[in-house]
């Protein structure tokens, strides 16, 4: 099982490796004052959030009891994803495994930090989209991807 899967699982750790390496280097600038905002150019900013929600900062509770359950919820959600990887095959198991990767990156987060650092922001004409993390694009582009098995490669009934 772990010779077939070797790929994705070298996929999983390269994701986690990206996202923690970017994540390290904007918490480490932002250290001396406790927090970083960069404007790279008219689109782009790095401005170092704290997110104790789940995607895009939805769910923000300042109970510990709903974070708590989310962490749960999560910890349920990448078990299923990872034996769904294991018997899926190809471009649909490449999918898995960047969603299963930015998972586990923002898991550890969650674990050690009890937040997840958030800090690409991007904008358009005043217009800020949610500020996220290397780890969401992974997530983002593994859905697309098995959004993309399920309408297209599947056999229709």
């Amino acid at each position: 099982m772990f010779k077939k899967n070797l790929y994705s699982f070298l996929i999983i750790l390269l994701i986690f490796l990206l996202d923690r390496l970017s994540k390290e280097i904007i918490i480490n600038l932002a250290t001396p004052i406790g927090e970083y905002y960069l404007r790279v150019n008219s689109f782009l900013n790095l401005n170092l959030i704290w997110n104790e929600g789940i995607a895009f900062g939805l769910f923000s509770f300042d109970q510990n009891i709903y974070y708590n359950l989310i962490t749960i919820i999560i910890i349920l959600i990448t078990i299923i994803l990872l034996w769904l990887m294991v018997k899926s095959s190809k471009i649909e198991k490449v999918g898995f495994s960047m969603v299963i990767g930015g998972s586990i990156g923002n898991f550890s987060d969650r674990i050690y930090y009890s937040a997840v650092p958030d800090f690409i922001d991007i904008n358009y004409n005043g217009f800020h989209w949610f500020v996220f993390n290397v780890a969401d694009i992974f997530i983002t582009l593994g859905v697309l991807i098995l959004i993309y098995c399920e309408i297209f490669l599947k056999e229709k009934i």
